[in-house]
């Protein structure tokens, strides 16, 4: 079956910058799975994966606009150090370039710490990897029909997908 709207495509990929080192791989882990045309994942890894079958191995590079976008300079904020989660340990400080998870009003979001005080923190708001060119090393391990409720949902269930 051939990668197209309203499929779940299960798949492991390797992450890379655009000098070649690996950022993250999800080899040793469940394949990552996503309901394609339902806008789950990065708009130029779906382009590349369309009309793809289970089997197929390939390699993808993409612009900022078609991965994490351009970084945009207006995205700093100061937040109370008490939203950010993800320290380490429970004695752990943060401290410049770690990257954090804040509760937003859409949800959870990675930010970078940029400077730390008593108790706020300026953080970068920018995804990570925004403004990067970076590789996907793709493995598609399956593809198959969604089911009604995973089209009515938006989103892949079961393994790699979403759990309910």
């Amino acid at each position: 079956m051939q990668i197209a709207d309203k499929t779940v495509v299960q798949f492991h990929y390797v992450l890379k910058d655009d000098a070649g080192k690996e950022i993250e791989s999800s080899h040793g882990s469940e394949p990552l799975a996503y309901l394609h045309g339902a806008n789950n994942t990065l708009l130029g890894l779906e382009k590349a994966l369309t009309d793809k079958e289970a089997g197929e191995k390939f390699s993808v590079t993409l612009q900022p606009e078609e991965a994490y976008g351009e970084r945009q300079e207006n995205m700093i904020q100061r937040v109370p150090a008490k939203h950010l989660q993800g320290l380490p340990s429970k004695n752990a400080k943060w401290k410049a370039g770690m990257v954090a998870v804040v509760q937003t009003e859409q949800g959870q979001r990675q930010v970078t710490v940029i400077k730390t005080g008593k108790f706020m923190v300026t953080v970068d708001i920018n995804p990570p990897l925004a403004g990067k060119i970076i590789t996907f090393d793709i493995n598609v391990v399956d593809v198959r029909a969604a089911t009604e409720e995973e089209i009515q949902h938006g989103h892949a269930h079961g393994v790699g997908g979403h759990q309910h």
